[in-house]
């Protein structure tokens, strides 16, 4: 998409070198280096912590974050969640987020997990800020990187339609000075929820519009007509955003006075199970859809999560889409997803990307937050993710009585069940991260609430093309904060 007119476009060199750092900040677990990329290991911790990342901080900022680990396990191949965390150069705060592709048109979402970043950041710049970053453009001259970036190796830095994602990033903040007077400063739930739909509009823009190369215009074609949920926290000091659209979840753990944890739930899932949501869907359309607009749990039959980047043939007109799919590359007309049209579609937009915002004021007993993508929450519940990572991050477990649910068990099956108890405890710290422990949990635990070590390599060891049928991909951030400092901010503010 070209700049505003009059308005001088960057050439790519510019783009590329100065959005962001050229080389990823952290530490690659050591262990994980002697995984092969594509192989399949025979030894459970190993296949646990391929896609390990755990992040070094200098310590030369005083943060509410202590640190973050994060994990990913595949069912698909390749995986088609995404995390990404950043620290904001030009503001204050973390962005941290995991985002998750709906067709597994895998490129395309990765560009849109570092989009969405850049769009949060330029979204919290102050006026000022935003007219001295034009100014530094306009003049060709360097200017400082907005984000840093901290990822895996192997996590992808997307190049391939760059100069147009920076263009389309220019544009929105010159609209932003243009909006803004001098000396504002922006609002974090406003710039949140602007970032989510801007970039959404963009995404839909940019396809409409196409491209000189037939490269890039079937690129743009394809990212509009993927999809994918996002769930992302911003962390300032004792200020804690998330934005969520779609259904990977952000839970808090909180430590009680006794020692325990209990989860305090900071995002709803957009989904048929949120009764808000469903209420806000059928509001949104006429009576006539009442029956129609959602079906067997799905957003017109056919989509699980009802709200979402992308997937224009849940937004566009049905004129529309058409049009913009007779003047594309012709490869487009070979993929029946995106030529198809969704049943009963009468009244778009159906879908959208706009978040849902949750504001917490952290204190000293919120101790960590999960972020993890519905395969996460598919197998464990919220309580039960906050108890793995917090007995595992404070070596203090809380013996609870041992629940069979329904089923009948002798004295001798009991007490293996004990045994089995105990030598968990004992051997918790085998793992040497919280994500990775609560990995372990979430693909070996048995009806019994405890892992199965045959189960558990069972399950990872399934061939790619069974895995899918029996879970989900996982991705997990697991964001540990400092409560001195925490304690020492909320003090600072009141006073």
């Amino acid at each position: 998409m070209a700049g505003t007119p009059g308005r001088k476009v960057l050439p790519d060199v510019l783009s590329a070198s100065q959005l962001h750092p050229d080389a990823p900040t952290g530490q690659l677990h050591p262990e994980s280096q002697r995984v092969q990329l594509q192989g399949r290991c025979g030894s459970c911790t190993e296949f646990l912590i391929h896609h390990l990342f755990v992040p070094e901080f200098d310590g030369k900022n005083v943060s509410s974050v202590m640190g973050f680990e994060s994990n990913q396990l595949p069912a698909n191949a390749p995986i088609e969640d995404r995390r990404s965390a950043a620290t904001c150069l030009q503001t204050r705060g973390m962005l941290l987020g995991v985002i998750c592709s709906l067709f597994g048109v895998l490129i395309h979402f990765f560009a849109l997990s570092e989009r969405l970043f850049y769009y949060i950041a330029v979204s919290l710049l102050p006026h000022d800020t935003l007219c001295e970053l034009e100014a530094s453009v306009e003049a060709g001259r360097a200017f400082s990187p907005i984000l840093q970036w901290h990822k895996h190796p192997n996590d992808y830095f997307t190049r391939e339609a760059q100069s147009l994602y920076f263009n389309s990033l220019r544009t929105y903040w010159q609209e932003l000075i243009d909006l803004t007077s001098p000396g504002d400063v922006p609002d974090t739930r406003e710039a949140l929820l602007n970032a989510f739909k801007r970039l959404d509009n963009d995404i839909s823009l940019e396809a409409q519009v196409g491209d000189a190369s037939a490269f890039l215009h079937y690129w743009v074609l394809r990212v509009a007509f993927s999809g994918a949920t996002a769930c992302v926290a911003h962390i300032d000091g004792p200020d804690l955003y998330i934005a969520n659209a779609g259904d990977a979840r952000a839970v808090l753990g909180v430590q009680e006075e006794d020692g325990s944890f209990s989860a305090h739930t900071l995002s709803n899932d957009h989904n048929a199970q949120n009764d808000s949501e469903v209420a806000r869907i059928r509001s949104e359309h006429p009576h006539s859809e009442r029956k129609t607009v959602i079906r067997q749990d799905r957003l017109l039959g056919q989509l699980m999560p009802f709200r979402a980047f992308g997937d224009v043939k849940f937004k566009w007109s049905i004129e529309l889409q058409k049009r913009v799919l007779e003047s594309g590359p012709d490869q487009l007309h070979e993929n029946e997803h995106t030529k198809f049209i969704p049943p009963n579609y009468h009244t778009p937009p159906y879908l959208t990307a706009e978040p849902e915002i949750t504001y917490h004021r952290l204190r000293p007993k919120d101790r960590f937050l999960v972020i993890g993508s519905d395969g996460l929450w598919e197998t464990l519940h919220r309580q039960e993710v906050i108890r793995i990572v917090g007995e595992y991050l404070t070596g203090v477990h809380q013996r609870q009585p041992l629940k069979v649910g329904g089923y009948k068990v002798t004295l001798g099956q009991m007490q293996g069940l004990l045994e089995e108890r105990k030598a968990r405890m004992s051997s918790a710290f085998e793992d040497q991260n919280s994500t990775t422990h609560l990995m372990r949990h979430a693909v070996g635990n048995n009806e019994f609430g405890t892992v199965d070590h045959e189960r558990l390599s069972k399950m990872l060891s399934l061939p790619e093309e069974l895995a899918r049928m029996y879970r989900d991909d996982i991705t997990i951030i697991v964001t540990q904060f400092n409560p001195h400092v925490i304690g020492a901010q909320r003090q600072d503010d009141e006073s």
